[in-house]
């Protein structure tokens, strides 16, 4: 769905376009455009700091450094991170290392953000506290998210859910 390899069957449309058959440039470009990522373990960039581990996807789509750390600093203030600016990923509690994860995700104002089992090395209460901030952030964004888990209560708080056994759909 997010571009990131081939379809075996079927295809994937994006506002009326289909975009499984695009060039790997296209795909590329969509996936910096309009989609964000939260990944399992946060995958944030060990030398950077909170502040540019969120900066960065507007920096690569050619925003300059003032807007990329204007916009950076709003989505850390807005998920409680703010404080955590200077700090890199090494410095930062799994919580608040997600919470960057999510800020980088959605710091473009991504149409789709794809998250997998993103409080999966979570507490239940930091689990709890990095859900209610992806959703409302998201939300904000009117961004649509696609989340994998396997955790019953994250799943419990999505609008619609696709259930998936031994790769198929279940009825």
């Amino acid at each position: 769905m997010a571009g990131l390899g081939s379809l075996e069957a079927g295809s994937v449309w994006l506002n009326g376009r289909r975009i499984d058959d695009l060039t790997d440039r296209e795909r590329t470009r969509l996936r910096r455009t309009a989609f964000g990522f939260v990944f399992q373990h946060g995958q944030l960039v060990p030398e950077l700091s909170a502040l540019e581990n969120v900066a960065l996807p507007i920096l690569l789509n050619g925003g300059s450094r003032a807007l990329a750390d204007k916009r950076a600093e709003a989505w850390l203030e807005r998920l409680g991170v703010r404080d955590r600016r200077g700090a890199t990923p090494a410095q930062l509690s799994g919580g608040e290392a997600q919470r960057v994860a999510i800020a980088r995700a959605l710091v473009t104002a991504p149409a789709v953000v794809f998250a997998d089992e993103p409080t999966g090395s979570l507490d239940s209460e930091n689990a709890a506290t990095v859900l209610a901030a992806f959703s409302d952030a998201a939300r904000a964004a009117d961004a649509a998210i696609i989340l994998v888990t396997h955790d019953e209560a994250t799943a419990s708080l999505a609008g619609r859910r696709i259930e998936l056994l031994d790769g198929r759909i279940r009825p």
